[in-house]
């Protein structure tokens, strides 16, 4: 299944920064600097590459069904850790964005909020979705329950 990103390449590549902010800096600072980044990457790379992207702030919250190292109740990272997500349809398109001129002092000012500097990690993707409609879900179990019972 895809879709869940609208245009993106079941062979994209997916690029990852964590940002941990210094503790002289807000989330609102955070939120100014990449928004300038990202108009951007939209501005000047919709066309040569760029598919789209997000940015997800640390809540504290950490979910003790999903995680396997122990039974931690919070973050110590809450509002302060924040990953910038962005879809590409190549590595090589992500690298020439990074390369412009344009790009090159708004990804300074982000740095500059950055305790931990900046490694931006790049993925192969593998699989991606959006949940099935009611109708579909539905569907779905039926035909689970009837073929699993064979």
């Amino acid at each position: 299944m895809t879709g869940l990103i609208p245009g993106f390449p079941y062979d994209g590549v997916v690029t990852i920064n964590r940002v941990i902010l210094k503790p002289q800096y807000s989330v609102d600072d955070l939120q100014e600097r990449v928004a300038e980044l990202c108009e951007n990457v939209k501005t000047y790379h919709s066309d040569t590459g760029f598919v789209g992207g997000f940015v997800a702030l640390n809540s504290g919250e950490i979910s003790n069904e999903g995680s396997t190292i122990g039974q931690a109740v919070a973050s110590p990272l809450k509002g302060k850790e924040a990953m910038i997500v962005t879809f590409w349809n190549s590595f090589e398109d992500h690298e020439r964005s990074h390369r412009s001129e344009t790009f090159q002092p708004l990804f300074k000012n982000v740095l500059e909020l950055c305790e931990n500097g900046n490694e931006e990690i790049a993925y192969d993707m593998l699989w991606s979705g959006k949940a099935y409609s009611a109708e579909e879900a539905k569907k779905a179990r039926e035909i689970k329950q009837l073929y699993s019972a064979a």
